[in-house]
């Protein structure tokens, strides 16, 4: 999850101009479509980009109870590429289609453009997934761990079938994200050896992760960002519908449901220092069928395979600090080959912006085949 205010504190980061579409032909997906094939493509004026070639895509990808489905995404290739791909999985832009990143992409209004940036001038192709349900048919899947992972790893796969991106399927990967994209980059690292043993993954860098949502949720009840909180309800129950949260709203909840799944990140203001309670007719969180969902979007299940970054300032006033702490013994205990940074860098959003070079590096050196000898 992303502070709705980090529109502000990464505005030194962000991208601002026109757009201007040009269009290509559509790629069809064929009756034997497979995760990752693409189902239409369109080259796009990407302001900020001139130095790259950018495509919106729409491709095949898998939910978290395994139906197939389409994800739309952003796929950039610089001019000067050296091959790599990065798969980019984005914070909380919202609910909404219109918050998605491939629409503040084209738009050159994204507010995580400077961090995609920084991967992009190092020549990386950068493919950056919108998730299920932001900027497609539905609603957006908000913190479905599995459906996040399936959804960066795919929107990899996609981009070396982009016709005229030049990319090989064979290329180093690393997949990398913050908050809401921790949690899947995080997924991605767990799943990636049964779910992507095609990709040719190199690294996995996990930002502040909510890898444990129920403590995140108990964190921010009745706190300033409690509106990510009832967003993460909604995520949940479009991921999985017998969970019915409809069904234990009162006419507030009922309401408030109505209004968030089309708003983005920046108004989830408007619900500060509200509670689940004031909206529900039970304990929803303590029913069986959601705390059997809830754990098992937790992280810690499987080990990383490939080298792992993972870091977490201890200033972070929306996922604590300790649920990273929590989960570096998990992974190695598993046999990961982990690298922990715990920071003090200030808030959540600050330090998204503050470490992004630093993350960069650690990324590029294992791109670029160097050795991390990780401090579990």
């Amino acid at each position: 999850m992303t502070r709705s205010r980090k529109v502000v504190s990464l505005a030194a980061l962000a991208l601002v101009g026109s757009t201007l579409a040009v269009p290509a032909a559509a790629e069809p997906a064929g009756s034997a479509a497979r995760a990752g094939d693409i189902v239409s493509a369109q080259t796009i004026w990407a302001p900020g980009f001139e130095y790259a070639r950018v495509w919106k895509i729409t491709y095949r990808s898998t939910s978290a109870t395994g139906a197939s489905t389409a994800v739309s995404g952003t796929v950039i290739v610089p001019n000067e590429r050296t091959g790599a791909i990065v798969g980019y999985g984005p914070g909380t832009h919202g609910l909404g289609d219109q918050c998605a990143p491939s629409v503040g992409l084209q738009r050159g209004t994204e507010f995580e453009g400077g961090l995609i940036h920084q991967y992009a001038r190092k020549g990386f192709a950068v493919a950056v997934t919108d998730y299920e349900g932001l900027g497609t048919p539905g609603d957006h899947t908000y913190t479905a761990g599995r459906a996040q992972g399936n959804a960066v790893l795919d929107v990899v796969r996609a981009s070396t079938r982009l016709t005229g991106a030049g990319l090989s399927p064979k290329a180093p990967v690393a997949v990398v994200g913050y908050s809401q994209g921790g949690q899947t980059a995080g997924w991605a690292a767990e799943i990636a050896p049964a779910y992507a043993p095609d990709l040719n993954i190199k690294g996995f860098a996990v930002g502040a992760a909510p890898s444990d949502l129920r403590r995140v949720a108990d964190a921010n009840d009745g706190g300033a960002n409690f509106g990510l909180v009832l967003a993460a309800g909604v995520g949940l129950n479009a991921a999985y519908p017998e969970l019915a949260l409809t069904n234990y709203l009162n006419a507030a909840g009922h309401a408030a449901y109505a209004d968030i799944r089309d708003d983005c990140g920046s108004d989830f203001g408007k619900y500060a220092n509200r509670r689940l309670a004031d909206y529900t007719t039970t304990d929803v969180l303590n029913r069986p069928e959601w705390s059997a969902r809830l754990a098992e979007q937790n992280l810690g299940t499987r080990a990383p395979t490939a080298p792992t970054l993972m870091y977490h300032s201890t200033g972070d006033e929306i996922i604590p600090v300790a649920v990273s702490a929590a989960l570096r013994p998990q992974w190695c205990g598993k046999g990961a080959k982990l690298t922990y940074w715990q920071v003090d860098t200030g808030g959540h959003s600050q330090t998204a912006a503050y470490l992004s070079p630093l993350v960069t590096q650690w990324v590029a050196d294992r791109l670029a085949g160097a050795s991390a000898s990780g401090n579990c």
